[in-house]
């Protein structure tokens, strides 16, 4: 109500109440006490009247603050970046922020008094959004307290919004609904993130779990703070038996310090390292890891240490019987040269020492010690021979047992001059095999022969012949004696390197090219003064023969 409406009906009820009174009390006959009445009347509309003037004033005053309250309200509400919506009891809209308003399109709609599905009527794009609002108020209000929602709003632009909206629903005493207070924090750029972060830890996650190699972390204590499942694969053993261990307690003494020392280069200098680390095996066996070892930096500090561990353990396996091989056929091509330069001459001088030792009696002792010698020279032509490449083989077949048997045969009378037993352990089977008889004999000549000579006296040399899978074969020659050393081990094979006095340094190089020549393999076993055990598996087919060339047919003829 204005203010010309208030002055108009306060004049008009004052001259109703002067009026009216007088007329009240010109009933009545004269009586001592008129005049006192009339002064009351006076009175009681003075009272009344100020009454009514206290009144509107603070009613004013009440108007005012309540203004001025709900200015700062609005203030506040549409200084936040939030949406932030009262509602009623009934779902009818009270208050909204600007924000709230300009996001579902209703800047110049006269909202208050409406519901969300009457609201959806003025915007066709939110229609759908604003209906369901109720919907999701109606949950707010059956949970019956605080009720926390992300609710995903589409844009005009192609693109949506996420919320996290809170619905605060308020209850009068009795229980009946008083109002709802819903506001909503836009998470979208927070959600981006989070999903770039889900996504990069799914990422590092398959990098370090699914890696091919060997993934390791290590803190700046040196400790392993982790180990990915590749390492299990690797080593054998499971990765809980070395997290939380330091590494200076599990590395090999012989490269302990030289490997702790890359490692502080890596925390001090802030640089990858890379080396090679000779590790155990779970069942024994020796591998090689190539490590590379990099600093883990965090808000530019370095926290740790990351690396990657890979087996090259079958790498340097091949790069040495590469290795092997190029020696082979390098003495190989020299041998046949060689050979050929040797054997024409040796032939003249083994017959005029014959001659000779035929004509003079005297001196026998002699000619029969340059006889031994040049025969000495004439088997290392032979060795040599077989050194060159390519040669003639004919692969026939051969039952390995019979071939063993000769070979123990022949050797039986050399282990019997040493006091050495010959112990020959088969099962009753076949063991046919593609080979080159002749060859075969020489290798076993060979490795058996060394057995003898490695041993003492009252010693067994046992030799083993199985069948395994896959049409494969398996001679084991195993003896009790002095053993090899690691060193010395390592260089078994190549040309021209024995222990023996009188060692050619060909033998076991002749031997590595038989097994070579058949598609099989050989493996020594040995540890010092506890003995020597030699492996040869031996496939029972051969698909590859080598064809000969016509110089060396007439180096063999020779």
């Amino acid at each position: 109500m204005n203010k010309k409406k208030l002055l108009w009906l306060y004049i008009f009820s004052s001259i109703v109440w002067i009026f009216g009174t007088n007329y009240l009390l010109d009933q009545f006959e004269p009586f001592p006490l008129i005049h006192f009445l009339e002064r009351i009347k006076e009175v009681l509309y003075v009272f009344i009247t100020g009454w009514l003037f206290y009144f509107c004033l603070n009613k004013k005053e009440e108007l005012n603050v309540s203004k001025e309250e709900e200015k700062r309200l609005s203030t506040l509400i549409n200084s936040m970046v939030d949406f932030v919506n009262f509602k009623d009891g009934e779902g009818r809209w009270i208050e909204a922020n600007e924000f709230g308003l300009k996001l579902f399109q209703l800047e110049n709609v006269d909202y208050k008094g409406k519901k969300d599905s009457e609201l959806a009527e003025y915007t066709e794009f939110y229609g759908d959004a604003l209906r369901y609002c109720e919907v999701s108020d109606e949950m707010a209000w059956e949970n019956g307290d605080i009720t926390r929602i992300e609710e995903v709003i589409p844009l005009p632009d192609g693109t949506t919004k996420t919320f996290d909206t809170i619905k605060v629903p308020l209850y009068h005493s009795d229980g009946s609904r008083k109002g709802l207070v819903i506001i909503g924090r836009d998470i979208t750029e927070r959600k981006h993130v989070e999903t770039l972060l889900e996504e990069s830890k799914q990422q590092y996650k398959s990098l370090f779990e699914y890696n091919p190699d060997i993934v390791y972390m290590i803190d700046l204590e040196g400790n392993i703070t982790n180990l990915n499942p590749q390492f299990k694969v690797s080593t054998g053993f499971d990765a809980e038996e070395f997290i939380g261990k330091n590494v200076k307690d599990i590395l090999p003494n012989d490269q302990k310090e030289q490997i702790l020392k890359l490692i502080s280069n890596v925390i001090f200098d802030q640089k990858p390292q890379s080396f090679e680390l000779d590790v155990l095996h779970k069942s024994g066996d020796s591998i090689t890891l190539q490590c590379t070892a990099l600093p883990i930096i965090v808000n530019k500090k370095i926290a740790g240490i990351i690396g990657y561990g890979k087996d090259i353990t079958e790498m340097r396996k091949t790069e040495e019987r590469l290795r092997r091989a190029e020696k082979l056929s390098v003495v190989g091509e020299l041998s046949a040269s060689v050979a050929h330069e040797i054997r024409n001459p040796l032939t003249s001088l083994k017959g005029f020492v014959q001659l000779l030792q035929m004509e003079d009696e005297k001196h026998q002792y002699y000619y029969q010690i340059m006889l031994d010698e040049l025969n000495r020279i004439n088997h290392i032509v032979g060795e040599l021979l077989l050194l060159a490449k390519p040669q003639q083989i004919k692969f026939t077949k051969a039952d390995l047992r019979n071939i063993l048997f000769d070979v123990i045969s022949l050797l039986k009378t050399e282990a019997a001059l040493h006091n050495i037993e010959i112990d020959f352990i088969f099962q009753d089977n076949e063991y046919m095999i593609e080979c080159e008889p002749n060859q075969l004999k020489q290798l076993f000549i060979n490795i058996i022969k060394n057995a003898i000579e490695a041993s003492t006296s009252g010693d067994t040399v046992s030799v083993f012949l199985n069948k395994e899978e896959n049409e494969k074969i398996s001679i084991t020659v195993k003896d009790n004696g002095c053993g090899i050393s690691k060193e010395r081990l390592k260089k078994l094979g190549e040309p021209f390197y024995s222990s023996k006095e009188k060692g050619t340094g060909l033998g076991l190089t002749v031997s590595y090219k038989i097994v070579q020549s058949h598609n099989g393999t050989i493996q020594f076993d040995s540890e010092k003064n506890k003995g020597t055990e030699v492996n040869i598996v031996l496939p029972t087919g051969i698909e590859n023969t080598v064809e000969p060339t016509p110089e060396v047919i007439k180096e063999i003829g020779a």
